[in-house]
């Protein structure tokens, strides 16, 4: 298990405290680039030996991900060579020191915007979600999850970490984010209730250190349980494949904005690390201006 793939993983869980899902990633990364190499190259590659990587050798390993040796209508599309030559560059600059990896170039990205949905739509959805369930309970559960990311704007794994130790519920919640940050949320009345109603009907103890959202044989509820459910509810309700339970955390975020609502208290509200990141629902409500004048104006 050890070695320079492994080592790394550590330093992002430990040091950097990035997410599980980015150190799973920035780690498988590392060892497709280390078995590149080794082939490459024709002998072993250890962490002092990565000081040899050129820029050469980055465009031959994304060649060789994205297919074009084999099969050049194949392999990666731009944004996911983009992203593995950000975590190979993460890689390298960890072995050899900030900055010490090749400069390269990666492949053009057009940014897309988030995708909102209504605000009768999210709603409609969460419901749906709702009354699917024949336990009262779950229902309630499921119910409070998606307030949760609609009314309150948590990404879902946020949502999911919340354990018994919120409990008795006040006006805010504090919610441990990305890199573990942790930001002061408001409940609304709306979203209180609805978790105060699901711990009522729980069948679980809701200890301090127990997750708050249960699956139905006690452990913690999965995001993929809650993800297969939107997607049910949105096929029944003939809504848009872009309907996600992240997709209700942009409507969180796009609805507050067209309301009048700082960017940078969003920020804030969000956990967004930079401003820049909350500018782009900027973009998200023009855009829907632009649609209404377009459906609506006479003269459009």
């Amino acid at each position: 298990m050890d070695g320079p793939a492994f080592a790394f993983s550590i330093y992002l869980a430990q040091q950097r405290r990035r997410s599980v899902h980015t150190v799973r990633a920035y780690r498988t990364a590392a060892e497709r680039l280390l078995a590149f190499l080794t082939e490459h190259w024709g002998q072993p590659v250890d962490r002092a030996a990565l000081a040899r990587v050129s820029a050469g050798d980055l465009r031959a390993y994304l060649a060789r991900r994205r297919g074009v040796e084999a099969a050049p209508a194949g392999g990666l599309t731009n944004a996911s060579a983009a992203r593995e030559l950000s975590a190979v560059r993460a890689f390298l600059d960890w072995a050899n020191g900030s900055g010490s990896a090749p400069v390269l170039k990666g492949p053009r990205v057009k940014k897309g915007l988030p995708r909102p949905i209504a605000p009768a739509e999210a709603v409609a959805l969460v419901a749906d979600v709702a009354e699917e369930s024949d336990e009262p309970w779950v229902a309630a559960r499921d119910w409070a999850v998606l307030l949760l990311l609609y009314g309150a704007g948590l990404r879902i794994g946020e949502a999911l970490s919340l354990t018994g130790a919120v409990l008795p519920l006040g006006e805010t919640v504090a919610v441990l984010g990305k890199r573990a940050k942790t930001r002061i949320v408001p409940l609304l009345p709306e979203v209180r209730a609805a978790i105060e109603d699901y711990v009522a009907r729980a069948p679980w103890p809701m200890t301090r250190d127990a997750p708050l959202f249960r699956g139905v044989r006690g452990g913690a509820l999965s995001p993929g349980v809650v993800r297969v459910k939107v997607q049910r509810a949105r096929g029944r309700l003939g809504l848009s494949d872009r309907t996600t339970p992240h997709a209700l955390r942009h409507s969180f975020a796009t609805h507050l904005l067209g309301r009048g609502a700082d960017l940078r208290a969003l920020q804030e509200l969000l956990g967004h690390a930079s401003l820049s990141s909350t500018q782009v629902y900027t973009q998200v409500d023009a855009a829907h201006l632009l649609d209404v004048y377009r459906n609506a104006h006479p003269r459009a």
